[in-house]
């Protein structure tokens, strides 16, 4: 079986799909697909579909989407597979479970992608750590879940995952600064700036990356405006390492010329005072 998370939502089996068209049996299937072997109360699953209004029959209801899914998975096993659907997706004591491998989980590997790349990041191997990250985000399909109704345990997932997405981004980003490939990176930060106004994180690397492309003033504009921003809308200075790496670009600090690799930490974090 493969099931596809980073984007909407796919699942195959013998190259037939599962996914249901009903959307709550859909939201029954991408939570089980975020704890492949892994027993989910039927409290859970019951929080996920209903929250806190639970219907009269929420437990023959969600018996019922379960058998929904174990027919499709019957479907796509045909009548002369070994086993049966109820062995995939089997009832425990209290919930049920669906018996896959993490692997066959697109957020699983994605996630084993990112560990790989901080490894090889926090080691200096900047290169390995620009292409796992590069791999992890290749991943994405679009937004998580998009065609799936997500509930209240879903939505946390979804959250988590958004971030995670950004954080790796960074995270390569940092990679090819280290790297020296601030040309490369200039109009990508330019638009990332754009949709995250308020990113201090994006900010700073916009930052250092015009820099170090001569574009000294450029630089110093990001600043500028993203001072403004959070003056009017929030009411709030920039953090004292965004201030420390605007002084830092006026006084041409020659800690903002290419790592040679001896620092292994963000590219925000570097500047912290």
């Amino acid at each position: 079986m493969e099931i596809q998370v980073l984007g909407p939502l796919t699942a195959t089996l013998d190259g037939v799909s599962i996914v249901p068209t009903a959307s709550k049996p859909r939201q029954l299937l991408a939570l089980f697909a975020f704890h492949p072997g892994r027993i989910i109360p039927v409290g859970t699953l019951m929080e996920e579909l209903w929250s806190s209004h639970l219907p009269q029959s929420a437990m023959t209801t969600l018996q019922t989407y379960v058998l929904q899914l174990r027919r499709r998975l019957g479907t796509a096993m045909g009548p002369d597979a070994p086993g049966n659907a109820k062995e995939i997706l089997s009832t425990r004591h209290g919930g049920y479970v669906l018996q896959i491998s993490a692997d066959c989980v697109d957020v699983y590997r994605y996630e084993q992608l990112v560990a790989d790349g901080q490894r090889a990041f926090e080691s200096g191997e900047d290169a390995h750590a620009a292409e796992h990250f590069k791999s992890a985000l290749a991943m994405w399909k679009g937004p998580t879940l998009v065609d799936v109704p997500a509930g209240t345990v879903l939505s946390i997932e979804i959250l988590r995952l958004r971030e995670s997405r950004l954080v790796t981004l960074e995270r390569r980003i940092d990679a090819d600064l280290r790297l020296g490939r601030h040309g490369d990176l200039v109009s990508e930060l330019a638009d990332l700036i754009a949709r995250h106004p308020q990113h201090e994180g994006l900010h700073a690397q916009a930052m250092v990356a015009l820099y170090r492309a001569g574009r000294q003033a450029t630089a110093l504009d990001v600043y500028r405006r993203l001072r403004k921003r959070l003056i009017d809308e929030l009411g709030v200075e920039p953090s004292p390492q965004l201030q420390r790496l605007h002084q830092m670009i006026l006084a041409v600090d020659p800690t903002l010329d290419v790592l040679s690799g001896e620092r292994r930490t963000s590219t925000f974090n570097l500047f912290a005072a």
